[in-house]
């Protein structure tokens, strides 16, 4: 074994740990190598194992940087589940930041070239992505048969963390889509998996999850005890995107439980975050969130701009299930009345 697999393969060691910050940099010093010796399959593996690293830890322009130069590589030498997995990992990247439109470009096209070489788990992975996609924009019902289309097919393949992966897709939708009891079965196989797996952001990832079932059900006490969950792991994994969603649904649990003060803290603290990770989504949660706060302190005119900015954004860019959130707080200012929301 050469210099730049001894490296690559720590690499791989340190990444099924979690520990992500140290895999990144024995990852970069194997891609070095392989650039040095001009190890095209290497820099192939290491542009894609970066992506997916980066892309766990929440740096998604980065990661989707390194997906690109994978895609390329591919491209040049006809390796074509390597070009699926870039695509796949590029629509990730696209969604996570909100621009679901280019990402399910990105993952059909993905989807395509998984069905021509007839990989089912690669095709189970891009059902998974695309049915992310369809979260994001809003289209619910579409987003759980798509989920349910992916869970179908990891099942045939006996790939366990993507069965736990789509459980906890599943475990979304129901709640945004109001059915908690179905949310938290899903929520509970997805964290049974995953403490199988061991695998500490599927752990960190179903614990969220679990907790806003539990706020959703009003157990206030029992959200954050698994939200404190969740924040422990991902600090240590040091993925800022889902610590700052983890932190949004804090600040909604204090703002339904009436500590405003702790809920405008955490609120600030998730947008800083989704300010860094260019998480457009998540910073609209933050501003509604930030926006009733300022209406439950009597700032009725600081409420109302913020949730008409709001609006404008989620337009904008097409975000349904955000639009509705907005269109409930309008209605809920223009009224009086209904303001503390809890919102899925």
């Amino acid at each position: 074994m050469g210099e730049g697999e001894r490296l690559f393969k720590k690499a791989e060691g340190l990444r099924g740990k979690a520990r992500y910050d140290k895999a990144l940099e024995f990852y970069k010093r194997a891609n070095l190598f392989f650039k040095k010796t001009s190890n095209i399959n290497g820099l192939l593996n290491c542009s894609l194992s970066i992506g997916d690293t980066l892309r766990a830890r929440g740096s998604f322009q980065e990661a989707k940087t390194y997906y690109e130069e994978g895609l390329t590589i591919a491209q040049v030498i006809d390796e074509r589940t390597f070009q699926a997995d870039a695509l796949v990992g590029i629509g990730i990247c696209l969604r996570a930041t909100g621009r679901w439109k280019e990402a399910l470009c990105q993952i059909r096209k993905a989807q395509r070239v998984y069905r021509v070489i007839g990989d089912k788990n690669g095709e189970a992975f891009s059902l998974w992505a695309k049915a992310g996609a369809y979260r994001v924009r809003g289209e619910i019902g579409r987003a759980l048969t798509t989920f349910q289309e992916a869970l179908r097919l990891f099942k045939t393949t006996k790939n366990k963390a993507g069965i736990s992966y789509s459980y906890c897709g599943l475990g979304g939708c129901s709640r945004v889509g109001g059915k908690c009891n179905d949310s938290e079965k899903y929520y509970r196989l997805a964290n049974k998996g995953f403490k199988e797996l061991k695998d500490t952001f599927g752990l960190a990832y179903s614990y969220c999850g679990l907790g806003n079932v539990s706020r959703m059900k009003n157990d206030y006490k029992r959200a954050l005890a698994l939200f404190n969950k969740a924040t422990a792991l991902y600090k240590k994994i040091g993925d800022r995107a889902s610590y700052a969603y983890t932190l949004w649904s804090i600040g909604t649990t204090y703002k339904m439980h009436g500590n405003l003060k702790m809920a405008q803290q955490k609120f600030k603290e998730a947008r800083g975050l989704f300010r860094k990770t260019k998480d457009l989504r998540g910073e609209i949660y933050c501003m509604l969130g930030l926006g009733e706060l300022d209406y439950l302190n009597g700032n009725r005119k600081g409420a109302r701009k913020i949730f008409l900015k709001s609006l404008k954004v989620v337009d904008a860019y097409g975000f349904k299930t955000e639009k509705r959130y907005v269109k409930m707080l309008l209605k809920a200012f223009e009224q009086g009345k209904g303001m503390p929301l809890n919102l899925p």
